[in-house]
């Protein structure tokens, strides 16, 4: 809690923001998704979280940049620094995200990541993947764009994990758009990696205490669409991680 120390003025003012926006959130929430019938309501919920997320960016101090074509619907596959990814793509396009169970039960973001939708998936039985699978043809197939971390974990960003296959079976009957995206951000006065990235054993609230103590944060987003994506969930698995790969060699030079 160092932070709050050095900062405690900028620490305790955006503390206190951010209760005031997730309590304005809930209010919304009311408003726009509680009475909504069931097929109307992933959609209802993604515009939600969009208009949410947005508040949040000013809350966090981050200004997004976005290159290439933004997607609205079908899968969006993305690499995975930290729970500020999810801020930062939601309020690109409305959407609905796929995390593992144990998102559900973090302070503050799992209630969110709950009223907005999220498919929870448990990765340690995999008898159950059918059922997840399913609950994602069932959201894309209502026009909503799903957003997948493919890589199961989050990271320091210094590369891209390997692709799990599992989720992306969806994807692989070709209906429904495929889009990559790559996560950069910028930290002027720290360590992306240590303190914009959540991966290793990091304690979420110290994390997000200290988040809060920065003057801003710099969030990169790249969009490409693939054109034609391989049947074989391993193999597009492979070719959605050469791509992201791609952007990322291309973003450093």
């Amino acid at each position: 809690m160092k932070a709050w120390l050095h900062h405690p003025l900028r620490v305790t003012g955006r503390i206190l923001w951010l209760g005031g926006e997730l309590a304005l959130a809930a209010l919304t929430f009311v408003c726009l998704c509680a009475f909504r019938p069931e097929d109307a309501l992933p959609s209802a919920r993604a515009s939600w979280m969009q208009r949410t997320s947005c508040r949040l960016l000013r809350v966090f101090g981050i200004t997004s940049r976005i290159v290439g074509p933004v997607p609205s619907n079908g899968l969006l596959v993305s690499n995975h620094l930290g729970y500020l990814d999810v801020v930062v793509l939601a309020a690109c396009t409305p959407a609905v995200f796929v995390a593992k169970r144990e998102v559900k039960y973090w302070p503050v973001f799992g209630w969110f990541a709950s009223l907005a939708g999220t498919i929870f998936v448990d990765r340690e039985r995999p008898t159950q993947v059918g059922q997840f699978t399913g609950d994602i043809e069932t959201v894309l197939n209502r026009g909503v764009l799903v957003i997948l971390f493919p890589e199961g974990t989050s990271s320091g960003g210094q590369t891209v994990l390997p692709f799990k296959s599992s989720l992306l079976e969806p994807a692989t009957r070709q209906s429904h758009p495929l889009t990559a995206g790559l996560i950069r951000y910028e930290l002027p006065d720290g360590d992306v990696v240590e303190e914009v990235c959540y991966w290793k054993d990091m304690t979420f609230v110290p994390h997000l205490v200290n988040l809060l103590s920065k003057r801003a944060i710099l969030a990169s987003v790249h969009f490409t669409q693939l054109c034609e994506g391989s049947r074989n969930r391993k193999e597009l698995a492979r070719q959605l991680h050469a791509e992201i790969m791609r952007l990322k060699e291309s973003q450093a030079v």
